[in-house]
């Protein structure tokens, strides 16, 4: 009897640690904005679900310091799971962050739900937009269904997770910033044209008060540039998203 409801509870807690590391820090559903009961509902649930289709917990021995390592394993697979994730949604905002500072936008400032932090207006929308784009073509599911499926490339049998795959966090990290570069790689150049030709006009005339009128129409050309490179957003976000599959496919060993 005793063994059956140790059975029971090692089936039920340790996928639970892995779900609740990665819906702690997954883009979107880990937000600080929501809130910690409906992301433990969220745990409860999909744990649930998820009992069924995987294979049983071998040996549960609950209270042994194995089963200490083993919760510690368990959440650190999600959380480097919801991570990537994360860092999928970050690039965005770093893009913005990039924008705002070239065009002077950087001013206009707001609090970041994902992270806590001020950041310019400009990395709030991109990433209010990502975050859209990230529930509307299913990103949620397919990371749920990565999750089910580490459980077949990844059992819970008490063996330690290869450190080699932390290197692919790391890998992902650099297209993180290679992404956020190219999307604002266009405005900056056609800022920097803006600030070239308010030099020429400034040793044209030395007259003119230029840095009176620069401000304002480099903010106006910003705002001009962002919503012409707009159409390109949808091009980087499948991109970037292609990869964010392929480094969590690496990284589970799938």
């Amino acid at each position: 009897m005793l063994a059956t409801i140790m059975q029971a509870l090692a089936d039920y807690l340790l996928p639970m640690c892995r779900i609740s590391g990665m819906l702690m820090i997954m883009a979107g559903l880990g937000a600080r904005t929501v809130p910690v009961r409906i992301k433990m509902a969220l745990v409860a649930v999909l744990t649930l679900l998820i009992m069924p289709v995987i294979p049983p917990v071998a040996k549960p021995d609950l209270f042994s310091f194995a089963m200490v390592l083993e919760v510690m394993l368990q959440v650190m697979i999600g959380f480097a799971m919801g991570f990537i994730s994360l860092m999928f949604i970050t690039t965005f905002v770093l893009a913005g962050q990039l924008l705002a500072t070239q065009t002077g936008l950087a001013f206009a400032s707001m609090a970041d739900p994902a992270s806590g932090v001020s950041v310019p207006a400009i990395g709030q929308f991109y990433l209010i937009l990502a975050t859209l784009l990230f529930f509307v073509f299913n990103g949620h599911l397919i990371m749920i269904q990565m999750l089910v499926f580490s459980f077949t490339t990844l059992p819970i049998n008490g063996q330690w997770w290869d450190v080699s795959s932390y290197w692919t966090i790391i890998e992902f990290g650099g297209w993180m910033f290679a992404t956020a570069l190219a999307i604002a790689l266009a405005p900056i150049i056609a800022m920097l044209v803006i600030n070239l030709s308010f030099g020429i006009m400034t040793r044209a005339a030395p007259q003119l008060n230029i840095f009176s009128i620069g401000f304002p129409v480099t903010m106006l050309g910003g705002l001009l540039i962002l919503w012409l490179t707009l159409d390109t957003f949808l091009f980087h976000y499948d991109k970037q998203w292609q990869h964010a599959i392929d480094y969590s496919c690496r990284l589970i060993g799938c």
